[in-house]
């Protein structure tokens, strides 16, 4: 994913929560860091990996309400990718039909 793009969502994201303008100037500033030439074909893993980020940066461990913006949107990235997880889980233990060669060598067997 690229930097400059998570960086959007978060915003987003940020702006639905009601976050404190500081936590939105925060992103904006390091958005402009992410925009310049040296810096376009930084990637990130995530989202939360992106928001740990800026969860560990010195505005948001100054200041305990962007602190605390950063960590609910945390905990509603995690919560959104364990109901992922699940979900995907759940698909891959739905049983696998058995091949017509498992009936014949069961049949053979008797």
């Amino acid at each position: 994913m690229n930097v400059s793009e998570g960086l959007e969502e978060i915003r987003g994201r940020l702006t639905r929560n009601g976050a404190d303008p500081k936590s939105v100037q925060l992103v904006d500033t390091i958005k402009q860091r992410a925009s310049l030439p040296a810096a376009q074909s930084a990637s990130a893993g995530s989202l939360l990996q992106l928001v740990r980020m800026l969860i560990r940066s010195p505005v948001a461990n100054a200041d305990p309400v962007v602190y605390n913006d950063f960590v609910k949107l945390e905990e509603e990235l995690e919560i959104r990718s364990d109901e992922f997880r699940a979900r995907r889980e759940a698909e891959d233990a739905k049983p696998v039909p058995k091949l017509k060669k498992f009936y014949k060598e069961q049949k053979d067997r008797k």
